[in-house]
C-alpha cells in the first residue's frame, strides 16, 4: 500500500456525527485510491488495507461508544461502505461484510451474547470474516460435552486471512438446527485456502475454507439458551441487511468509476478528429453521457438511502419486527438491489465510450470497476429480485425468508 497512509488518526478526536464518519471514510478512500489499480493487479492479501480501516476507526463504527465504538446506525454504515468502495471495491466489500458479521450476534444472539461480542469487538478492533456460504453442503456440528465441533468446508469465506474472528454456521448432527458461532480466525482446525482467483473483487480473500474439528463452547451458540434456540422474526433480517451492503458497494464502485473516468476525460482524452471540437469535454455526446450516467447514479443512491432509513426503523425495535414489516422491507431491498446492479454495470462499462481507446491501457486500471461489479452482481440472480417486487405488486405476496431473500 502507498506510504501516504495517514498517521495522525490516533491523535485526533474520533468522529462524532454521521457526516464526520463519512468524511473519515473519504479520507480512507483517498489513501486507497493512490495505488488502487496497482494493488488490484498484484492481488496481494490486503493486510495493510484492513489495518488502515482499523487505524481510521471504521471497523468499530457500529459499536457502543462506551467501549470505543462509533455508536452509529446502519444508514451511516452503508454510506461509509459506499465511500470506501469508490476507491477500492474489494475493501468496500470487506468492510461491508465485516459490519454484517459484527452485527450477527445482535441479529441472532441473546442480549448477553451480543453485548459481550460488541464490547470485545470494539475494544479490540476485531475484523470479522464469515464462512457461511449457503450454496455449499452444510457444515456438520457435533456435540462433545460442553463443546460444539464444526466439520466441513465452504467454497467461499470472505475476509478469511485478514480477519481476527470468523462467523461459522452449521447444522447440528441429527437435527435441522442451524448454529452460528464466532471463533478466533486462528482456531485449530480452521484452514483458509489461498485460492481466490476471480476476475474481480480480487482483494476480498474469498477463497475456500476447511473446518476440521473446530471447537467452540456451547455457550457461544448464538441465540441458544440451555441448548434451545430462541427464535424471533428479527433473526431473518440478516439477508436484507447484507443485500443493502451489496447495493452500497455496487454504487460506490459505480461512483468511483464515474469520478475516475471524468478525471481522465478532462486530463487525457482527445477529441475526435472529425468532431469539430478541440477538447473532449466540449463534445456534445460526451457531455450527454456523463449527464445521463450521473443522473442514474444519483437516483439509485437516493433510493438506497431511503431504503436504508426504512431498515433502521426495524433495527431500532427488533422485537416489534413482524413477518409483514420484514417482508415489505425485503421487497424494497430487492428493488434497490436490482436498480443498483443495472446502474453499476451500465456506468462501469459505458465510461469507456467517453474516455477513448487509450483508456483501455492496463496501467490506467479503468477495467477494474466493471470487473468488480460484474463479479459480485452474480452473487444471486437479479431476475429473482425483480420477481420478488413483481409478486408483491400483483398479489401482495411477501418473499419467503431464505438465505437469499
Amino acid at each position: 500500500m502507498s506510504t501516504a497512509t495517514p498517521t495522525d488518526w490516533q491523535t485526533r478526536p474520533a468522529p462524532e456525527t454521521a457526516q464526520d464518519w463519512i468524511a473519515r471514510a473519504a479520507e480512507v478512500a483517498a489513501v486507497l485510491a493512490t495505488d488502487a489499480a496497482e494493488r488490484d493487479h498484484v492481488g496481494a492479501t490486503p493486510y495493510a488495507e484492513v489495518q488502515l480501516l482499523k487505524d481510521a476507526g471504521l471497523v468499530t463504527l457500529l459499536g457502543p461508544t462506551e467501549d470505543g465504538g462509533g455508536g452509529q446506525d446502519w444508514p451511516t454504515a452503508y454510506r461509509v461502505v459506499r465511500e470506501v468502495a469508490k476507491a477500492d471495491g474489494s475493501i468496500g466489500q470487506l468492510l461491508g461484510y465485516h459490519y454484517l458479521w459484527f452485527w450477527a450476534a445482535r441479529l441472532v444472539g441473546t442480549r448477553e451474547q451480543w453485548e459481550h461480542v460488541e464490547a470485545e469487538a470494539s475494544r479490540n478492533r476485531w475484523f470479522f470474516g464469515g464462512a457461511v456460504n449457503p450454496r455449499d453442503k452444510d457444515v456438520v456440528v457435533t456435540e462433545d460435552g460442553d463443546d460444539l465441533v464444526y466439520t466441513g468446508r465452504k467454497s467461499f469465506s470472505t475476509g478469511s486471512k485478514v480477519s481476527d474472528v470468523t462467523v461459522l454456521e452449521g447444522v447440528l448432527e441429527g437435527t435441522d438446527q442451524h448454529i452460528f458461532a464466532i471463533v478466533p480466525s486462528d482456531s485449530e482446525g480452521l484452514t483458509f485456502h489461498d485460492d481466490w482467483d476471480n476476475i474481480g473483487q480480487r482483494l476480498t480473500e474469498s477463497g475456500r475454507v476447511t473446518l476440521d474439528g473446530v471447537r467452540t463452547p456451547w455457550s457461544s451458540a448464538a441465540g441458544y439458551v440451555d441448548k434451545v434456540f430462541q427464535p424471533r422474526v428479527y433473526n431473518t433480517l440478516n439477508v436484507p441487511t447484507i443485500q443493502l451492503v451489496f447495493v452500497n458497494f455496487y454504487l460506490g464502485i459505480a461512483g468511483g468509476a464515474l469520478e475516475t473516468a471524468a478525471t481522465y476525460t478532462r486530463e487525457k482524452s482527445r477529441s475526435w478528429l472529425h468532431g469539430g471540437y478541440e477538447r473532449a469535454v466540449d463534445e456534445p455526446y460526451v457531455i450527454d453521457i456523463y449527464g445521463d450516467l450521473t443522473a442514474k447514479l444519483w437516483a439509485a443512491e437516493a433510493l438506497a438511502d431511503a431504503v436504508a432509513a426504512e431498515g433502521q426503523k426495524l433495527h431500532d425495535d427488533p422485537d416489534a419486527v413482524t413477518e409483514q414489516t420484514r417482508g415489505d422491507f425485503e421487497v424494497r431491498v430487492a428493488a434497490v438491489k436490482a436498480r443498483a446492479t443495472d446502474v453499476a454495470l451500465e456506468i462501469s462499462h459505458r465510461i469507456f465510450e467517453v474516455t477513448g481507446a487509450r483508456s483501455t491501457a492496463t496501467s490506467e486500471g479503468l477495467d477494474r470497476f466493471w470487473r468488480n461489479v460484474r463479479t459480485h452482481t452474480l452473487h444471486d440472480p437479479v431476475a429473482y429480485k425483480r420477481r420478488e417486487v413483481g409478486r408483491w405488486v400483483l398479489e401482495g405476496e411477501l418473499p419467503e425468508p431464505t438465505w437469499y431473500s
